[in-house]
Parts: structure tokens; C-alpha cells; sequence
């Protein structure tokens, strides 16, 4: 028997199910169901009974929490027109909105994002505010876009007359937070910029997802230079970015050592040990072992310790100091014995801190500026943030092959931030952008520049961004005169984007009313959905069997008929209307030139002439060692 391909996403209600069933297997009934009561008992004091408790809670919290755990029935189409090197590139932007964009993600990208940045609405009252519908996501989705409703979109700001202005965005971020956390990998971290209308419930949020312990920092960031004279009150500088790590694995980096700290370190002795400064052979902690006399070679002067203090290393260590020529006697060899403090030997970069100027990391004017130079007029987006800022936290909490999430990515800063990085110390990083496609008033001068949503926007900063650091780097290796060890080959570069689009299922749901079976069953001689291409319905397949969007896919025809081979062999998708033994011996064939030990097979069912045909293909392909859980059909 050969399995239905399930087209939802993953389920996270079973998916909690099963782990606990794993860590107290008491708990299962004879029916397969949860005895919480047992539960209870197998964790006896942990469990709060009492009614009074402290506890974060707003209305409609359940009801949320329930609805972001619901899967999603959607899938992500993909539209190479609107993509730069579609074929080739590991970086993806995603259309669409992003709490159904996350749970289509769980499976593919569970626990393999090392950092996640978002910006989100601020609830200020003039922010987007997202209409979530748990009874069917992506068509209240197409709803809000104006992509169904010819009357319109339905977006609106959550203004202070609404009475559950908090509450609406807790909904809104909390449950989009939540399904996050499951895509950051235990040595991950996320990244929240806020200002102060949210700040102490976006803590209390991520306290309850990611665990008080887990909280890392709250950034303060300068995001002006200057007051503004006309503000009532206090002139607010600053904005907040909340840190939390998923778990202890995480290690932040050190930054890069400034030119400043590095200044000191100018004299050379030319013996390989490298730059070296001067520095204070006395301490502050008295030790007797410390008290003893150093002789000048030089001028046989002995030089002892003022009263009360001591030398920082015992007899027997500065003697090999000495003899390791790491004591300083001043510059004509007649002075007072130093300390050589080389650069080599001294931590290789700084540990960040909570408070971030304007000087390091740049602040909004800045971003507007860089944005308007790219487009070459004035910038088409209101509140971009400073690609410095990004960069600097990219520093903090990646690697050069990390994959970067971004899931309200605006102007997609995230993404040129990326890709600078990556030119500057040679990284691989990947990022995905997540981005609504909220249209703009018609009265802006974006909208008369062509654009007709945000994702317009954020796509063409992505490809004028990549071409700008291209050039760049090209610039800096004609000036260098050959690609030495210090300049990033540019043609390593990834600076391509793949673009998806949310939309509903490429695939029929068979739900069918009996009363007019006969008339409706023409509709289903094909389990696809009208309209939709080949690739289209294997970028649903990739994503419903937990494969990363990025993986390469190739082709090879069999009789004229188009089979696909994703990810080396991975998995094999035949959507043919003549699939036939063929096909099933050039699977096996192809899959033992990948060398590929576990794969998979994907059949359109209606490509089957008969049924002795589509058994024929399944045995041969089992006799090839193709396990029965292995071979799916559409």
C-alpha cells in the first residue's frame, strides 16, 4: 500500500503530544490519549493548582495560542520572475503573512536558524496591525492583501480608541514569537528591536516562551543625534533590542578590536612575536613572593617594588620573562623595568556591551541617507534601520555559515546587512526574509516609482544593495592589484534571492458532498489545483517533506517525461500523466549515480494508467530497497 502525501504543515499540538509521551510514557492510555491526571502526579510539586497565581495573561490568549499551533494548509509558491539567480542562490524572500509563513516553516527549518532580527509594529497607534484568523489563515491572509477581496484590503492601525489595544498585538506577537523560538537552533538567538510603548510586555512574552534564565540583554540603542525641541515631555533617543538565547549552548562572539584599542601596540622588535606596548609590571593584590629586587642588565641598577606593593609575577617567572626578552627597560635601555604586552597575546576582540551610540552603529537618519543613495532619490521606506546595526549584531550571534531569519523584514536591512558581512570576512551566511506584501497609498512617491507594495520595495533594495557590494569588493581588488588573503573574492558572493509567495495548497482537498458526487467528480481527475505549474506543486512537496527550500533541483526526462531530483537524489518527483517501470528503474538508477542512502518518491496518483501499473512501479522500486514509508502519492 502507498502512502497519501499529508498536505499541512506540521502539526505542533501532536508534535508536544509526542514528546511528552516520550519523557513519561505512564501517561498513555489504553485509547493512544494523555492521562493528565497522571501528569500530574508524575510531576507532583512542579504542578500549580492554586488559583492565585502569578501568571501573564490577556483575553484571548488561549484561544491564540491554540490557533498558532493549528497547521497550515497553505503552501509557498515560487516566482522566479521576481527573484534574482533563482536556480543558484541559498537565500530566500518570502511574501506573505507571517504566522502562516512560520508554520509552513517547522518542518524544514526546525532548529537550524542560528539568529533571528525582527522589527516589529511598535503599537504606536500609526503601526500595521496584523488581522490574524486561526479558522483559515491564508485566505484571511489574500483577504487583507487585497488579493481576493475586490472591495479591498482590510488592514487597519491599532489605534488607542480600540479597547484591547494591548491585547491585539500581545495576540499578534506572542504567537508569532512562539513559533519562532522552534526554528532557532539551541545554540540560537533572537533579536527584538521595541521602543518603550511594549518593552515591559515583550519581556514578560519572551520570559514565558524562551524562560527568564534565557534572557541575555537589553540593548539600549542611540537612534538619534539630537533632541527634537518640539517633543512634549522628554525627547526620546533611543529604542530597546531585547536579546534571549534559546538555550545555555549559546556563546556570543567578540566584536572586532577598533583602531583605537589596537594604537597602543606600536613597537616591534622584529624577533615574530609582533606589535607589542609597554605596560605596568606592578599589581595592586600584595603577594611576598612578589618582593624582590630586578636587575637592569643594561645598567646593573636594581629596581625593587615600592613600599607595600609587589611585582606581578613571582622570582622564577620573571626570570624566564627576562630571558624571553618580555621586559622593558625604556628606550635607551636605562630605565625602570616594564612589562611587554603583545597584541597577539591579548583577547581578540571586545565583549559587547548594553549600550549602543550612534557612533558605532548608526542611528535613523543614517539609514534613511543609506537607503535614498541606493535608490538615488528619496527613500521609499519611513523607518529602515541602519545596515551597521544589523551588521553589529550579526557579529554578535552568527557564524559565516549561519542561516538568518527575518519575519517582518521591512525594507530588508537584514538581508543587505547579510550579504555586507558576508564580503567583509568571507561568509557564507544565508538569510530568509519574511515580509507582507502591504500595499502602498497611491499618493506616496514609491507608488508613483512603480512599487505597489512593501515587497517591491524590500526586493529591490536586496538587488541594489548586492550589486553595490559587488562592486565594492571588485573596486578594492583592482585597488589591491591581485586577491590577496584580505579581499573576498566577488564572484563567491551570494547576492541572488529566491522569491516565494504564500498561497493556498497546490492540491485539491477531497471534500467532497455525496448529494452531487457524480457532477463534481470531473474536478478531480487531476488532485491539482487549475493554474498551477510542475514547480509550483514540487516547492509544496519540498516543503511538506521538511526539505530546506534552498536545495538544488534538477531534471532528467525519461520517455519525455519530466522527473525531478531534489537535493542529490534526496527525493524524486514525477507529476507525468504516463508514469510506467520506466520511470521507477530511471529513479533507481539516478539515485545509485548520487550515491544517496536515504531518499524518497513522490507520484502524481493520476499519472497511473491502471493500478497493476502504479503496483508494478512501487514493487520495482521496493525491490530496489525502497522502504514502503518512503513512496508517496498525490
Amino acid at each position: 500500500m502507498v502512502n497519501k502525501m499529508n498536505g499541512e504543515s506540521i502539526d505542533l499540538t501532536v508534535r508536544n503530544i509526542e514528546q511528552l509521551k516520550e519523557l513519561f510514557p505512564e501517561i498513555l492510555t489504553d485509547g493512544g490519549k494523555v492521562d493528565f491526571d497522571m501528569l500530574k502526579t508524575l510531576l507532583g510539586e512542579v504542578i500549580d493548582t492554586e488559583n492565585e497565581r502569578y501568571q501573564f495573561t490577556w483575553h484571548g490568549k488561549k484561544k491564540m495560542i491554540a490557533g498558532a499551533q493549528k497547521p497550515s494548509k497553505g503552501t509557498l509558491r515560487p516566482v522566479p520572475e521576481k527573484s534574482k539567480n533563482f536556480d543558484t542562490t541559498e537565500n530566500l524572500y518570502i511574501e506573505g503573512d507571517n504566522l502562516e509563513v512560520l508554520k509552513l516553516l517547522q518542518k524544514s527549518y526546525n532548529g537550524k536558524i542560528k539568529m533571528i532580527y525582527i522589527d516589529p509594529p511598535y503599537n504606536t497607534g500609526k503601526d500595521f496591525v496584523y488581522k490574524d484568523n486561526f479558522k483559515d489563515g491564508v485566505q484571511n491572509y489574500l483577504e487583507q492583501t487585497g488579493q481576493v477581496d475586490a472591495e479591498g484590503n482590510v488592514l487597519s492601525t491599532n489605534t488607542e480608541s480600540n479597547g484591547r489595544f494591548h491585547t491585539d498585538w500581545l495576540n499578534m506577537i506572542y504567537s508569532r514569537i512562539k513559533l519562532a523560538r522552534n526554528l532557532l537552533s539551541n545554540d540560537g538567538a533572537i533579536f527584538i528591536s521595541i521602543d518603550d510603548n511594549e518593552i515591559t510586555n515583550l519581556m514578560k512574552i519572551c520570559d514565558e516562551i524562551f524562560g527568564e534564565n534565557n534572557f541575555l540583554a537589553n540593548i539600549v540603542w542611540q537612534k538619534k543625534y539630537a533632541a527634537t525641541n518640539d517633543a512634549k515631555g522628554f525627547s526620546t533617543t533611543h529604542d530597546y533590542i531585547l536579546v534571549y538565547q534559546k538555550s545555555n549552548d549559546f556563546n556570543r562572539n567578540l566584536l572586532p578590536r577598533t583602531e583605537e584599542q589596537n594604537k597602543p601596540y606600536k613597537n616591534n622588535d622584529n624577533d615574530g612575536k609582533g606589535l607589542w606596548r609597554s605596560d605596568n609590571l606592578l599589581v595592586k593584590s600584595f603577594s611576598k613572593s612578589g618582593v624582590y629586587p630586578i636587575v637592569n642588565p643594561n645598567t646593573g641598577v636594581e629596581y625593587l617594588p615600592p613600599e607595600g606593593s609587589c611585582w606581578r609575577a613571582s622570582k622564577e617567572t620573571m626570570e624566564i620573562w627576562l630571558n624571553e626578552n618580555r621586559i622593558y627597560f625604556g628606550k635607551d635601555g636605562k630605565g625602570a623595568p616594564q612589562l611587554k604586552r603583545y597584541l597577539n597575546e591579548v583577547q581578540q576582540g571586545r565583549v559587547p556591551i548594553t549600550w549602543w551610540n550612534f557612533e558605532e552603529v548608526g542611528h535613523n537618519d543614517e539609514a534613511n541617507k543609506e537607503v535614498t543613495a541606493l535608490f538615488n532619490k528619496k527613500t521609499p521606506f519611513d523607518t529602515p534601520k541602519p545596515t551597521r546595526l544589523i551588521k553589529r549584531i550579526l557579529q554578535i550571534a552568527s557564524y559565516k555559515d549561519s542561516i538568518i531569519l527575518d519575519f517582518f523584514s521591512g525594507s530588508a536591512t537584514t538581508a543587505h546587512a547579510t550579504m555586507q558581512l558576508n564580503a567583509e570576512d568571507g561568509g557564507n551566511r544565508k538569510f530568509i526574509m519574511v515580509q507582507l506584501p502591504e500595499q502602498l497609498d497611491e499618493n506616496t512617491e514609491a507608488y508613483k516609482d512603480s512599487y505597489r507594495t512593501i515587497c517591491d520595495i524590500g526586493e529591490e533594495r536586496i538587488r541594489l544593495s548586492g550589486e553595490k557590494i559587488k562592486a565594492d569588493l571588485k573596486e578594492k581588488q583592482q585597488q589591491a592589484g591581485m586577491l590577496d588573503g584580505d579581499v573576498v573574492d566577488p564572484e563567491s558572493l551570494d547576492i541572488g534571492f529566491k522569491v516565494l509567495k504564500l498561497d493556498t495548497s497546490n492540491i485539491r482537498e477531497w471534500n467532497l458532498d455525496f448529494a452531487d458526487l457524480e457532477d463534481k467528480l470531473d474536478l478531480y481527475e487531476t488532485p491539482f489545483i487549475d493554474g498551477r505549474s510542475e514547480l509550483d506543486i514540487v516547492y509544496e512537496i519540498i516543503l511538506k517533506q521538511g526539505l530546506e527550500l534552498t536545495y538544488p533541483i534538477d531534471t532528467f526526462e525519461v520517455n519525455s517525461q519530466t522527473v525531478y531530483d531534489i537535493a542529490f537524489g534526496s527525493l524524486f518527483v514525477c507529476l507525468s500523466q504516463k508514469i510506467n517501470a520506466d520511470i521507477a528503474k530511471a529513479i533507481i538508477e539516478r539515485r545509485n549515480e548520487q550515491g544517496t542512502e536515504t531518499s524518497s518518491v513522490i507520484f502524481s496518483d493520476a499519472g497511473f494508467e491502471n493500478d497493476s501499473n502504479k503496483l508494478n512501479c512501487i514493487e520495482i522500486l521496493k525491490d530496489a530497497g525502497y522502504p514502503e514509508d518512503n513512496l508517496l502519492t498525490l
